[in-house]
């Protein structure tokens, strides 16, 4: 299968399925049948991207949105995830660090993260930064807290950034 984002500057419409819908100016998100009248990110699972996907991966199964906040000078310790996933940044700025590489993000840049290969995140030190993700993980992660930290010592650390959930919703192939 393949996760694939897509961005809609004048609204979509969705029909169901497998997709999860953002709608960027009203803060909400859809799974599923969907209208948005404006700015829009869409994340499709399918078994081939669509033309003018910003980023597809191929990815195994199960899912859920996250929407994160990090205030000016967030980080997010070296972590991993029970399950792939791709991220768009809404605004501010953030560098991931993952894979050996390090990559600054600028709003509307999208990325993909495999899950299992160790991250480490750095909001902007100077205004907040925000993205959301779709990531596809196990069914017995449903309602769960997604992050592990490779340095069990960073569990205890201060985190400034905030996670709000729009849905945990399994998928149906």
């Amino acid at each position: 299968m393949i996760l694939a984002l897509y961005e809609h500057d004048e609204g979509v419409e969705t029909a169901g399925g497998n997709v999860a819908v953002y709608d960027v100016d009203g803060n909400s998100a859809y799974f599923g049948a969907a209208s948005v009248r404006g700015r829009a990110l869409v994340w499709k699972l399918e078994q081939e991207a669509e033309i003018g996907a910003k980023l597809a991966a191929p990815v195994a199964l199960d899912a859920g949105v996250a929407w994160l906040l990090f205030p000016p000078g967030g980080i997010a310790y070296r972590h991993t995830h029970p399950g792939p996933g791709i991220r768009c940044l809404l605004y501010g700025s953030v560098r991931i660090e993952s894979g050996g590489e390090s990559r600054e993000h600028r709003p509307f840049e999208a990325w993909f993260e495999s899950g299992p290969e160790p991250v480490l995140a750095f909001a902007s030190e100077d205004e907040d930064t925000a993205f959301v993700r779709v990531m596809l993980v196990p069914r017995e992660w449903k309602g769960k807290r997604t992050i592990r930290y490779v340095d069990p010592a960073d569990e205890d650390k201060p985190r400034l950034q905030r996670a709000t959930v729009f849905f945990d919703e399994p998928i149906e192939l």
